[in-house]
């Protein structure tokens, strides 16, 4: 082996240990690893300059995943994926029913957007359902996050480790034009019956393998609790809805207190009622449970001045306010005090000495101490967080509405990307192109805004992915990467080509379970391409193994960046992840290898 081998092998065993050992994040780590492969590159030309490196980071696969962070951010931002989920999850009666309503649609998702974003907008989802339905969320976290993962296998673009696998084979056949690519669903034979199995598997087992734990309740209730009237929208999604079908019972921290209509006031409202157009519903809750009722679909603040607000709807936010005593709105009303055309936002609830305030917003006299929940914009914010008039002024995190009025024309967006991605064949578009044009679309359309789309995208998972492919050549141009194969070929050969892809998928799983999904696919390529090269064999099926093993790692929270973001919510101790993640690793393995081996001849 030549020093630069052992070089890259010193780069590869200190990146290992900084990530098993969590010593800084994976974007760090892989960083650092970077700029040492290109200082050894100014030893000896077999190491990547800083030219190939920031090329590698121009990687059609690593935009691609980039980009898809904004399409999810419209679907999320316009509520579209609840037009998918509302009808679907309901009342589950049991666990498994809770499991199956949950997995199927997330499944199905995450074979058309990418997995890590999914898992992030079905999260709140979840916790909120597991309240109302009396469920555990360690029943459901851990299912939310497999099926997701096995719902990406389905598609090129399902999980962003396909996309960096594709993105290796495009820098392949830069050097060698006899290496095909993927195609959307290059993965669909293999990754579909794997996600209906998988599926199968955790709904059967995991009842009795998952803990049932509860998140312990809070410590002190938050002791604002305030009043909010709705308004039911004329032909809206829940306009004919009773309350039950409309999820407005077991509200998570809320609860609906009245409902009035021609006038009539009822209390207390019974779960069959039947909601229509221009009912005033009064909600009695805290922060949290009104950000999640200004989100709803087909309810808006029933506060009359709301529209007279000079920034549009999707710019306002929820803020709380104290009045100080040096208010001079203090000792009038809401209405004769003109608040909203004095500080440019409506008061939609008041909290005065550790109580609700129940009258009518208008008549309600303000006095100091008053805490004050304001439908406003950023505006508010910056002009009174010193002025004289407030104290204590901040905005609610999370509580800018959703642009429901857009939800159907995101997903139409997201449909026309998927089938023009599709047919790249005839239509000569590639993912890239079409998820770039998705994105701006949504941006046009008002899907969601500028700095919406700025923030969705996730910096640190694409720093990572770049790091990991700059790390991966290295490994192949140092030489490393054929000595790892002769290794492979060495132990495995006598069990035929399948063991040596077997060999190849067990390699490539550790690497997941100890490191990240996209490092372990980078680390794996090279080692695989050599390998293939060495048999003179056809690379597919070794490309396909690497990218399915890269992600369906599931016996340890490592093995995918979404357990991870499951783990602290769900209540996890790492060995959940063990009794249920070990059988389906060795499930999802023979399965794939058998598929694969008849699927992609080598």
């Amino acid at each position: 082996m030549n020093w630069e081998a052992w070089a890259a092998l010193a780069v590869v065993v200190l990146v290992l240990y900084a990530l098993v050992r969590n010593l800084a994040g994976p974007d760090v780590i892989l960083m650092a690893a970077v700029a040492a492969i290109m200082t050894l590159g100014l030893a000896s030309d077999r190491f990547p300059s800083p030219t190939q490196a920031a090329a590698i980071f121009g990687n059609d696969g690593l935009l691609t995943v980039g980009v898809l962070f904004v399409v999810a951010a419209g679907l999320t931002e316009t509520g579209a994926l609840g037009l998918l989920t509302d009808r679907i999850l309901g009342r589950p009666s049991s666990v498994q029913s809770a499991q199956l309503r949950l997995m199927l649609p997330v499944a199905g998702i995450s074979g058309f957007l990418n997995n890590t974003p999914v898992v992030a907008m079905f999260m709140p989802l979840v916790n909120d359902w597991c309240k109302r339905s009396g469920l555990s969320p360690s029943k459901l976290f851990i299912p939310l996050s497999y099926a997701a993962v096995l719902g990406g296998l389905c598609t090129l673009i399902g999980t962003s480790t396909n996309l960096v696998v594709q993105g290796l084979l495009i820098e392949a056949q830069r050097t060698d034009p006899t290496v095909q690519t993927f195609t959307m669903f290059t993965f669909t034979p293999i990754g579909l019956p794997l996600a209906i199995v998988g599926v199968a598997f955790i709904v059967l087992v995991s009842p009795r393998l998952l803990p049932s734990r509860r998140q312990a309740p809070p410590r002190h209730e938050n002791p604002r609790e305030y009043t909010l009237e709705m308004t039911v929208k004329a032909e809206s999604a829940i306009d004919g809805l009773t309350i039950e079908g409309a999820g407005l019972r077991h509200l998570p921290g809320a609860y609906l207190a009245a409902i009035e209509r021609g006038g009539l006031r009822r209390v207390p409202v019974p779960p069959d009622e039947r909601l229509k157009g221009g009912d005033q519903l009064t909600f009695v809750g805290n922060v949290e449970s009104m950000v999640d009722l200004l989100k709803m679909r087909g309810l808006e603040t029933a506060a009359s001045q709301s529209g007279k607000l000079p920034d549009p709807p999707h710019a306002r936010f929820l803020a709380e306010a104290v009045v100080s005593p040096t208010c001079p709105l203090i000792g009038a009303s809401i209405r004769d005090g003109q608040f909203r055309t004095r500080y440019e936002a409506v008061v939609v609830a008041v909290h005065r000495n550790g109580e609700r305030v129940d009258n009518r917003i208008g008549d309600i006299v303000l006095k100091a101490g008053d805490t004050l929940l304001l439908e406003t914009s950023r505006r508010f914010l910056r002009q009174q967080r010193n002025s004289r008039d407030f104290f204590l002024v901040s905005g609610v995190p999370d509580s800018r509405p959703l642009r429901h009025d857009r939800a159907w024309l995101a997903l139409g967006i997201m449909i026309v990307m998927v089938l023009v991605a599709s047919a790249e064949q005839v239509t000569g578009v590639s993912i890239f192109h079409a998820a770039l044009v998705a994105a701006g679309l949504m941006g046009l359309s008002g899907c969601l805004s500028a700095d919406q789309a700025r923030r969705s995208i996730d910096w640190a998972t694409l720093v990572t992915i770049g790091g990991a492919l700059v790390l991966g050549r290295a490994i192949e141009s140092s030489g490393l990467a054929a000595v790892a194969a002769d290794g492979i070929i060495g132990v495995f050969e006598p069990l035929g080509p399948v063991g040596v892809l077997g060999g190849v998928y067990l390699m490539t799983l550790i690497f997941t379970e100890t490191l990240t999904n996209n490092a372990a696919a980078a680390l794996a390529f090279p080692v695989a391409h050599a390998t293939a090269t060495s048999l003179g064999v056809n690379l597919m099926p070794f490309a396909v193994v690497i990218a399915i093993a890269a992600s369906a790692g599931f016996a340890t929270p490592l093995g995918y960046q979404t357990h991870l973001m499951v783990y602290g919510p769900g209540g996890y101790r790492f060995s959940d992840y063990l009794r249920l993640g070990v059988p389906l690793d060795l499930l999802c393995m023979v399965i794939t290898l058998a598929l694969v081996w008849v699927v992609f001849p080598m």
